[in-house]
């Protein structure tokens, strides 16, 4: 799993995860998207450790989304280890969650969320801030 990743996709729910994708695809998106189930597979993913220790840490995604629910490690706790590491602070990440509540966007955002949508998406609003965020990503680079 060396070759670089457009999009890592972290969803625990596989038909949240099969419509993303779908969205993706069908705006063109992105071409390379690599789907996690859970918070700890995403950050051996972002990390280059545990089952994706062969992977080249020099290839990280271009940008993350990110459910909040997730097994083993939640959402926030994955944005606030990819956003306090030098090496990966500056992956943009899209928080999606089903969550409204106010303490969760107020978390995502102190912990560097790019963006939040909440689901059930709006699928045009979301490939919208996909897209401007690719774009501002593409931009800084």
């Amino acid at each position: 799993m060396n070759d670089p990743v457009d999009i890592l996709l972290v969803e625990d729910n596989p038909s949240d995860a099969e419509l993303t994708m779908h969205v993706l695809e069908r705006n063109n998106l992105a071409e390379r998207v690599y789907v996690v189930h859970d918070g700890a597979e995403a950050l051996d993913f972002v990390f280059c450790t545990g089952d994706y220790a062969a992977r080249d840490a020099a290839n990280p995604p271009r940008m993350v989304l990110l459910d909040l629910k997730l097994p083993k490690i939640d959402g926030l706790e994955v944005l606030r280890r990819l956003k306090a590491d030098p090496r990966t602070h500056c992956i943009p990440v899209v928080v999606f969650s089903s969550s409204w509540e106010d303490r969760d966007l107020k978390a995502a955002a102190e912990l560097g969320a790019d963006r939040y949508v909440v689901k059930p998406v709006d699928f045009a609003q979301f490939a919208e801030a996909v897209r401007a965020v690719l774009t501002s990503e593409h931009a800084a680079h």
